[in-house]
């Protein structure tokens, strides 16, 4: 009963607030209840009041009703810190799976003064925050992530107990756009690509014959593929083949070089081998099933090759379905849910 009741209310909530990168907050979106201490407060007027007309004392009614219209006040200007706020999406974050991810929101005010306003999601707030009439002010909320792919929030909280604490003023944005959550670096193993990258004659020959070819010391995060064996059998030092232009061969980050091995265990690992190649400055390509990011270095590079991983097999959040942990699991749901219906 109690499921069915939550399950009424969120689509109800849903209904009454969809989904939008930017929200304006009215009396149609805000709601306000008493906190703890405001029932205690109210139960104390109660009692007062009818102790007064018990008495019929004169000062007990005096003190009963005008704390009453302090009650009353603090009602009015809780719902005004809220009423005519603006609060927009600016940019979804990326970062890591397992951590948090940064949403960077701004909270534009109204006609009057946003005080002590609290954005918050799931076990991620901010400190109270003051926003002047109308001026904006920016502020980035961590979300954390349970894994990789798209991630966005079901909602995010914003509310205000301000003045003296008694009520409570809140209401939600349910954004449309979605972060992304990188794979979780894991050092991977040494393994080859299955990519035709020239064995190591033709290695050996190109060096010979090559102007563009650059010997250099060995470092971590080289492939064992790229190392000068024979040049390390006949005086023991590890060198590799760096090539400079286009007609060289540079290294490939294959996803079917770790054959027998989950998908998202090879995801990892070619994550922790993006950032070692990023770290040095290496020249790589990503080779993805359905996709190939051609050969390339730099942070942009990178990048663009972490956001592939980290969408890999994913589906982009739709606008009306919530995501409240990325996609993977509410992918499992649906199909879950898809398979109870076909069965009715």
């Amino acid at each position: 009963m109690r499921k069915f009741f939550r399950k009424r209310w969120q689509r109800w909530v849903n209904r009454r607030i969809p989904r939008s990168d930017a929200q304006i907050f009215n009396q149609k979106n805000i709601f306000i209840l008493p906190t703890g201490p405001g029932v205690v407060f109210g139960a104390l007027l109660l009692i007062m009041l009818i102790t007064g007309i018990n008495y019929q004392n004169s000062l007990i009614y005096l003190i009963t009703f005008l704390l009453g219209a302090v009650f009353v006040g603090a009602m009015h200007q809780t719902h005004r810190n809220l009423s005519g706020l603006e609060l927009s999406l600016v940019q979804p974050g990326e970062g890591t799976a397992g951590e948090e991810v940064p949403f960077r929101f701004r909270a534009t005010a109204g006609r009057d003064d946003a005080i002590a306003v609290v954005l918050s999601c799931e076990e991620s707030s901010l400190a109270p925050m003051h926003v002047p009439a109308g001026q904006a002010k920016d502020l980035v909320l961590p979300v954390p992530s349970a894994h990789r792919g798209y991630l966005r929030p079901d909602r995010i909280r914003i509310e205000t107990r301000f003045p003296f604490g008694l009520l409570k003023a809140w209401s939600w944005v349910r954004p449309i756009s979605a972060a992304i959550a990188f794979p979780r670096p894991l050092p991977a193993p040494d393994v080859l690509s299955s990519v035709d990258d020239g064995d190591e004659s033709s290695i050996a020959r190109s060096v010979e014959g090559n102007d563009h070819v650059d010997l250099r010391p060995w470092r971590e995060g080289d492939l064992s593929q790229r190392v000068m064996w024979k040049r390390f059998a006949r005086n023991g030092q590890m060198v590799v083949a760096d090539w400079e232009g286009e007609s060289g061969s540079p290294d490939w980050l294959d996803f079917n070089a770790f054959p027998g091995m989950d998908n998202e265990l090879r995801l990892s690992y070619l994550a922790w081998l993006v950032r070692e190649r990023e770290r040095v400055g290496a020249r790589f390509g990503l080779n993805l099933p359905g996709q190939i990011i051609e050969p390339d270095s730099g942070p942009a590079h990178a990048l663009r090759c972490l956001r592939a991983l980290a969408v890999w097999g994913e589906e982009k959040p739709r606008d009306t379905v919530p995501q409240a942990h990325g996609t993977r699991v509410r992918g499992v749901d649906n199909t879950m849910d898809r398979q109870r219906g076909a069965r009715v």
